[in-house]
């Protein structure tokens, strides 16, 4: 990955760290564990964990309901010429490897 990718990466990610923090309830907590850029950065998508897991599905409409206004907030806040459309998905790795550590403890 160049070394452009990751700091839009890196930027994308905060950025929408700080919007989800500000705009969810405090039902469920969203972390953003990735962003995912295309080579041309037309495109992101963004990798969500949410606590507690039977929260999952509804952060997840949450956060793709507020995808317009992730934008805008993107928009406002990043220095680039054009903004990635977005798209949002549990990061299912990083679900995972909780469960993996989940197992590894019990044994």
């Amino acid at each position: 990955m160049s070394e452009r990718i990751e700091k839009v990466n890196k930027l994308i990610k905060g950025l929408v760290a700080n919007f989800l923090n500000a705009e969810s309830s405090s039902a469920s907590l969203i972390s953003v564990t990735n962003i995912d850029t295309s080579p041309d950065l037309k495109k992101a998508t963004i990798y969500l964990s949410v606590l507690p897991e039977n929260q999952e599905k509804t952060a997840l409409l949450f956060a793709k309901r507020k995808l317009p206004d992730i934008r805008e907030h993107l928009k406002k806040n990043m220095e680039t010429k054009h903004i990635p459309f977005l798209e949002v998905e549990l990061d299912m790795g990083e679900k995972n490897r909780q469960k993996i550590d989940e197992l590894l403890t019990k044994s």
